[in-house]
């Protein structure tokens, strides 16, 4: 994703007070999150009318996930989510959580759903407790995704058992098909610096 700056012939020269915030998501862990809830909260008292988040992930942890999704959720102004390379796993998830409208996907780039894994290794018991968490999960996220994209609640999850359950890779073309993106190319980030003259 590009940063343009329009700058009048008027003016000799511009410094900004801070440059706008440009959230660029690649792992998915607890270092990840805070930076990610950082740069959040920066945003909101930037002055810019909205928030770009540049997604090229293989995926991670769902819990730090889940504080992405809360950052969003509380943002006062609009989120803008682009996909450049690939969204996989928690990118997917995360990347459906831009506004209506804002979801942006580079021609060539890649979506990659699948369930939500435990990975856990261990005693029975632990084994089963991590397993029905994976399976809260999974219902939890893929639900929401479904609501973010129009979708009937069980939407996303209903494919992914008709596909077995096997990891399901999305080009750009059916990831506008599916209500995933709205757009199929990388916006710019523009920043105009003008003068007016008005005669009263």
């Amino acid at each position: 994703m590009n940063v343009i700056t329009c700058v009048s012939p008027l003016i000799k020269e511009i410094e900004l007070r801070a440059n706008p915030v440009i959230i660029r998501v690649n792992e998915f862990d607890e270092d990840s999150a805070k930076e990610f809830a950082q740069q959040m909260s920066s945003a909101q008292s930037s002055g810019q009318s909205i928030v770009p988040i540049v997604i090229d992930s293989y995926g991670g942890q769902v819990y730090s996930l889940m504080s992405m999704i809360g950052n969003i959720k509380s943002s006062k102004i609009p989120v803008a989510t682009i996909v450049e390379g690939k969204a996989m796993s928690c990118g997917a998830i995360l990347f459906s959580f831009g506004t209506q409208g804002y979801r942006f996907i580079d021609p060539d780039a890649t979506i990659m759903i699948h369930d939500v894994s435990s990975g856990v290794h261990g005693k029975v018991e632990d084994i089963k407790a991590d397993s029905k968490e994976a399976e809260r999960l999974n219902q939890k996220v893929y639900k929401m995704m479904s609501a973010n994209c129009g979708k009937s609640p069980d939407y996303f999850l209903d494919i992914i058992h008709e596909k077995g359950h096997a990891d399901w890779y999305i080009d750009a073309d059916e990831a506008l098909s599916q209500g995933l993106a709205n757009h199929k190319r990388v916006p710019a980030l523009k920043i105009v610096a003008d003068i007016k003259f008005i005669f009263e």
